[in-house]
């Protein structure tokens, strides 16, 4: 294998882990007002997008995993350009972490190292499961941004412009993986995935 196949992978990582994050897109209710949130709404708010914000680096490591190993230029092309899509994300919930005087998860590059395996490991058993399995997280993490939305504070229009855009996005890289072939995951490995999501929210939210 090309030394640069990795080397480029792994200085991937150390930008997502470590540099500011930058958004090709404008940061969805950038021209909204600040929410007045008391300090109970804004530690809720702030904790909900520490969990997004590592869930998108999640993302970057899975897509990072995948293209990695991806066999057919179509689906490199793909993951590529969701993978686009999810770096406004981290650049989106790293900004809005910080507006609300949250810190990020000290747990991300452990995520990270467990997001690049999986990926890895799905795009090694072909494309079309590499495609499916990308269908699936997208359509599970659709549903997490729905429970988010039902929590954030009513007047927060700030937050909630930002997870409703990038719900919108996930539903349409679901959409694209089916489309290009993905295959329908078995039950027991869409629970497993349930399963690890719960670990990342729930340990997260709080470290």
């Amino acid at each position: 294998m090309n030394p640069d196949r990795l080397l480029i992978p792994l200085d991937r990582a150390l930008r997502t882990l470590f540099a500011p994050a930058s958004s090709a897109r404008p940061v969805p209710g950038d021209d909204l007002p600040e929410a007045q949130l008391s300090d109970v709404g804004r530690r809720e708010t702030a904790a909900l997008m520490r969990i997004n914000h590592v869930g998108e680096v999640c993302a970057q490591a899975l897509y990072e995993g995948q293209m990695l190993v991806a066999r057919e230029s179509r689906v490199k092309h793909l993951l590529a350009r969701a993978a686009r899509d999810e770096t406004d994300h981290l650049a989106w919930t790293q900004r809005r972490l910080e507006e609300l005087g949250g810190r990020r998860s000290v747990l991300a590059p452990i995520f990270y190292a467990g997001s690049f395996t999986l990926g890895a490991a799905a795009g090694l058993l072909g494309d079309r499961w590499s495609l499916g399995f990308l269908a699936e997280t997208e359509r599970q993490v659709e549903q997490h941004l729905d429970g988010h939305l039902e929590r954030l504070p009513e007047q927060d229009a700030r937050s909630r412009a930002i997870l409703s855009q990038m719900k919108a996005d996930e539903v349409g890289h679901a959409v694209n993986a089916r489309h290009g072939g993905g295959a329908d995951l078995p039950a027991p490995v869409r629970l497993a995935m349930r399963l690890a999501s719960r670990v990342m929210t729930s340990t997260t939210r709080w470290f």
